[in-house]
């Protein structure tokens, strides 16, 4: 097995790298980390040319998992931007013919969806939201794109639809630990409670980024995943005020109560002095989160007065295929935390 991972630098991608490792070949413009033994390439996939170079290289693949994604400044007005659209579709078509052409023994697609399938973003979702009966077609979106092209090709594949992703990366669009660990360190400097920034309520889930990873494997190898559609969660759902304190714990605070206060406004000097007072070995603010700051203030709901609408998706299908790995939400922020603090990327708690 050959596994090529486009976008290893990404949140899936980081995960997928760490769990196929030496039997991985790493795709991305910047250099992940740790490759976990996997070779790394150096590719820009809005670039034909050079993915048509590249495939020479990739004649032994056997998976592709496709987590690579073109995001616009401002996160999610892109979302609905057909800039977005026709970049990301163009993507996915650059990287996947020429290994299609390359690859003989090419035996299995993974692609990366999510919650805007059903239109989270745009409207109430229907709750709980299924495969193949709840998607927002209507809405353009560079799902349906990538979808239609991926299965217009003779080569099996899986579409994984994972909620909020939590897991280990740097310098991505929507990872919540860097964003949320820069946010409690700034606290921290204030005193030992952790107030809670968001706004109204709202039901929602999330997904491991390692379980993920897992269920990535399965797909590749399961005929029952064979040209299907799953949903992907840790198999709970949660409020992120009732969270809130297994995060003030994993950060070594006390939860406070709700202080509305907009992540996108923390400062690089602030966060440039939290780093030397530790020593840390995290890059500068927007190398460390990306776009995250601007994710987290969606997420949590920052500005929002009213409880929104429940955002639930459904986990039967995957879970009747035979996939039924699943994982305590609290559990999984206090995981991810430890790990980044350990590697020195965030303060001690």
């Amino acid at each position: 097995m050959t596994v090529l991972i486009a976008g290893a630098t990404g949140l899936v991608g980081t995960a997928a790298l760490k769990h196929f490792g030496s039997r991985a070949i790493a795709l991305s413009r910047r250099v992940p980390p740790d490759l976990h033994g996997a070779r790394h390439m150096a590719v820009d996939l809005t670039d034909a040319a050079a993915c048509r170079a590249a495939a020479a290289s990739w004649r032994d693949v056997t998976h592709l998992v496709y987590a690579a994604l073109y995001e616009l400044p401002g996160l999610v007005d892109g979302w609905r931007d057909e800039a977005q659209i026709r970049v990301n579709d163009a993507m996915l078509r650059n990287l996947l013919e020429p290994l299609i052409a390359a690859a003989p023994g090419l035996r299995h697609v993974t692609l990366l969806q999510g919650t805007k399938a059903y239109g989270v973003h745009v409207r109430p979702m229907k709750v709980p939201a299924r495969e193949g009966r709840s998607e927002m077609r209507e809405q353009p979106n560079f799902y349906w794109a990538q979808e239609d092209y991926l299965r217009s090709k003779s080569v099996p594949w899986t579409i994984l639809r994972p909620v909020l992703i939590v897991g280990e990366a740097i310098g991505g669009a929507m990872n919540l630990i860097p964003a949320l660990g820069v946010y409690a360190a700034l606290m921290r400097e204030q005193g030992t409670v952790l107030p809670y920034p968001g706004g109204a309520a709202r039901v929602g889930q999330a997904v491991d980024g390692d379980l993920l990873a897992r269920a990535i494997a399965w797909a590749g190898e399961a005929e029952a995943a064979r040209n299907e559609t799953f949903n992907v969660t840790n198999g709970d759902v949660f409020v992120w005020e009732n969270v809130w304190p297994a995060i003030a714990e994993a950060v070594g605070m006390t939860p406070g109560k709700t202080v509305p206060f907009s992540l996108r406004s923390v400062s690089d000097v602030a966060w440039n002095a939290v780093r030397a007072r530790y020593s840390l070995v995290s890059p500068r603010l927007r190398d460390f989160v990306g776009l995250s700051m601007e994710y987290a203030d969606y997420q949590m709901r920052f500005g929002q007065t009213e409880p929104g609408p429940a955002s639930i998706v459904s986990t039967i299908k995957i879970a009747q295929a035979g996939f039924n790995e699943v994982m305590d939400t609290e559990a999984m922020f206090r995981k991810w935390f430890r790990v980044f603090q350990e590697k020195r990327l965030l303060p001690p708690p």
